[in-house]
């Protein structure tokens, strides 16, 4: 560890790998509402101040191996540094351990520029992420609180704990129990070194957003305007204080707690003292807490969400604006359906053609995908056959009308031994069938009947369709896609990121990077430069799967 702190290296293939994952974190992010929220929650509440900002693709692609360097000579010095080490060893064999790892590590760090102010809300902000196709929304709702010393923490966080800190809270209890509006509604209160935040957050169907909205609001203003009964604060206390030997069990735990307490600049008894202290809140103290620091009547609110369908039953809860994914200003008149323009196909460019590709994981073969593509009497015909080790297995067959729209989805399969099977048929503006598909609580089966727009065009063609496209070094496409598996319209975004030299088992190829947005997971495609632009080699953000091209 010493080495480590007092001479690092800074190995450039370290901070490539850094880099790439980093990016590819950012962009699974994208696709990520809950990620989204808590993005634009943070620049909301904290704006300029650096707890408001968040990495993106620049910032990340800017910063040189120099600034590393120069960032340590800087500010990693030992004057005002805390070392913290837990377990059986007296202080005098821990100092004479630290003087030797340490040895050579003096002067103090650069003074840090002062931060900006962080901003004062005075009234109550909803913004609404624009998220076409979304069948959720994410609701975070919250403020600015107070600096980690303050004496209103205790009675603070008991507050957030009764109102959202489980199963057995407020939020949870009415929202999901009653309301059957969510999976899970809870609070918490951020504690950094500077002014802390509350939030309280929820996911919910998208055709109760408003309603829940309303709800959680009116819980936080409830908490604040009611002392709380007896028994729900005694129950909470209960909760609070036996939990607290859980999170100190370990050295790791220990150490973790006294460094933070150190950090925050608590006082030295704070650990000795949390549970009496905790145990001896009041439900005046709780009120009164709550009213002080939770405000919903001065509060951020972040909904992300379809805002086609949440705009207009949120626009009168606050004084409301939307944004698209990158923060950019949307205009309620300027909104659109989920997908927006259908893509554009050169269909005269799609010739009967057969592919191969082997499936890696960690880089060993573990799998195929076989390919074929045809003309028929009227349209295309798309089949596509998939194993993945034991895994998956997976036949798809997707028809195609004259122009590249899809008119019908069939795939049969079996996923960890497990049946899975599409069978959906679109015409006259609808898609309709059933999917038989995995989901996080196992397989799941839903009816089919949705709403398409014109051009809509099924996940499953996506890489058939690619030599259609008029591709470039900077083209961009938004466009709608049929989620057959569970009968949702999303939007997908194909971008070009850069252009990259790929060899893969069928040869070396110069290729288009290539962004695949809007999906369940978010992809990089790499795209033959050259005409007939097959599709070489794609990668899963966040798995280490890659499909590449064999012959």
């Amino acid at each position: 560890v010493g080495d480590v702190v007092v001479r690092p290296t800074f190995p450039t293939e370290e901070i490539d790998l850094l880099r790439k994952q980093t990016l590819s974190g950012l962009q699974l992010e994208r696709s990520s509402p809950a990620a989204l929220a808590s993005r634009f929650f943070a620049y909301g509440l904290y704006g300029s101040h650096p707890y408001g900002l968040r990495p993106t693709e620049q910032t990340v692609q800017a910063v040189t191996r120099e600034d590393l360097v120069a960032y340590h000579a800087a500010r990693v010095k030992p004057r005002n540094a805390l070392l913290v080490v837990a377990g059986n060893m007296s202080l005098a064999n821990a100092r004479r351990l630290a003087d030797r790892a340490l040895a050579g590590w003096t002067g103090a760090p650069a003074e840090v520029p002062a931060a900006p102010a962080v901003p004062k809300r005075e009234r109550t902000e909803l913004v609404i992420v624009h998220r076409p196709g979304s069948v959720q929304s994410n609701i975070v709702v919250g403020n600015t609180t107070f600096t980690p010393t303050d004496p209103l923490w205790y009675a603070s966080s008991m507050a957030s704990r009764v109102l959202g800190g489980g199963a057995d809270a407020r939020l949870f209890m009415i929202l999901r129990e009653q309301k059957s509006w969510t999976y899970g509604a809870y609070s918490s209160l951020q504690r950094p070194r500077g002014v802390g935040a509350f939030q309280a957050s929820a996911e919910v169907r998208t055709e109760v957003t408003d309603s829940a909205l309303v709800e959680l609001l009116a819980q936080l203003a409830r908490i604040g305007a009611e002392p709380v009964p007896a028994t729900e604060l005694e129950n909470a206390r209960s909760a609070a204080v036996g939990s607290f030997p859980l999170t100190i069990e370990t050295v790791n735990q220990v150490a973790g707690a006294v460094s933070n307490a150190k950090l925050l600049g608590l006082p030295d008894d704070y650990l000795r003292m949390y549970r009496t202290r905790l145990a001896g809140v009041t439900a005046s103290q709780l009120q009164q807490a709550a009213k002080a620091v939770i405000r919903p009547d001065a509060a951020l609110i972040v909904v992300v969400g379809d805002a086609t369908k949440i705009y207009e039953p949120l626009k009168d809860i606050a004084p409301t604006r939307i944004v698209d994914v990158e923060g950019k200003p949307i205009e309620p008149s300027a909104l659109t359906v989920a997908g927006g323009a259908p893509i554009p196909l050169d269909v005269s460019k799609l010739v009967a053609r057969t592919d191969s590709f082997t499936i890696l994981v960690q880089g060993n073969p573990f799998g195929y995908q076989k390919a074929t593509f045809e003309k028929t009497a009227d349209g295309f015909r798309y089949a596509e056959e998939s194993q993945i080790g034991p895994v998956l297995q997976q036949n798809t067959v997707v028809a195609m009308t004259p122009t590249g729209q899809v008119r019908s989805i069939s795939q049969t399969g079996k996923v960890q031994g497990q049946d899975t099977k599409i069978d959906v048929t679109v015409a006259n503006g609808k898609a309709t069938g059933s999917a038989t598909t995995p989901g996080p609580e196992g397989i799941k089966t839903v009816t089919v009947d949705t709403e398409v727009p014109a051009g809509i065009i099924d996940d499953n063609s996506i890489s058939a369709l690619l030599p259609a496209l008029a591709w470039s070094p900077t083209a961009s496409w938004t466009f709608p896609v049929l989620s057959s598996g569970d009968g949702t319209v999303k939007t997908y975004t194909l971008k070009v990121a850069g252009s990259e030299s790929v060899t893969v088992p069928a040869g070396t190829f110069e290729t288009y990077k290539v962004e695949l947005t809007g999906g369940a997971q978010p992809m990089t495609m790499y795209v033959a430069a050259a005409a007939p632009h097959q599709l070489i080699k794609v990668t899963v953000t966040g798995a280490p799967v890659e499909i590449v091209r064999a012959k």
